[in-house]
This record gives structure tokens, sequence and C-alpha cells, in this order.
């Protein structure tokens, strides 16, 4: 699904217009990457936790040549989905 599909779904469903649907999604990512620079986490209820993560250095492999490689440290994202979500996807266990 495509942003602007969100936003004709939303358009629809909450009585709004697509202009202000595509605005409510566009401060929906600001405020994500916002929260992420500043607190490295974001927990958004029935969804999940966006974190950022730090990765340490370690080696590793080129798999063309075999030969050992350094890799360096770096920070990543992450999403851990609520437990709501994940049976509501994929059924309760």
């Amino acid at each position: 699904m495509t942003q602007s599909q969100v936003a004709t779904y939303l358009s629809d469903k909450v009585g709004i217009t697509k202009k202000q649907a595509k605005t409510a999604l566009e401060e929906l990512t600001s405020l994500v990457v916002r929260e992420l620079k500043r607190e490295g986490s974001l927990r958004l209820a029935g969804l999940g936790i966006f974190r950022k993560r730090k990765t340490k250095p370690r080696m590793g492999r080129n798999p063309a040549t075999g030969q050992q490689i350094k890799i360096p440290a770096r920070t990543r994202l992450r999403f851990t989905p609520a437990k709501s979500l994940k049976d509501s996807v994929l059924g309760a266990r």
C-alpha cells in the first residue's frame, strides 16, 4: 500500500480531505524521525516500538574472495511489533 493509497483510505474512513490525510501522514512520519533522533525510541500502543540500536564492530568475510574484512560499528533501526499486532496478523498461537 502506498502513501497516497493510505491517504485515500484515511480520507474516506475519517471523513477528511485527501490533502488533510496526506498532511497527517507526513506529520506522523516527521514525528517518528524526530523522536528516533532525539530519544532513540518511539512506542506506539497496539503497533510496536521503533528503536535505534548500535552494533559493535566485527570481523566478516568477503564472499567472493573469502578474505576477512572489518565491518565497522554503526547505528541501525529496529521495529518490534506489539503482541496484539502479531496476534491479529499471524493468529494467536
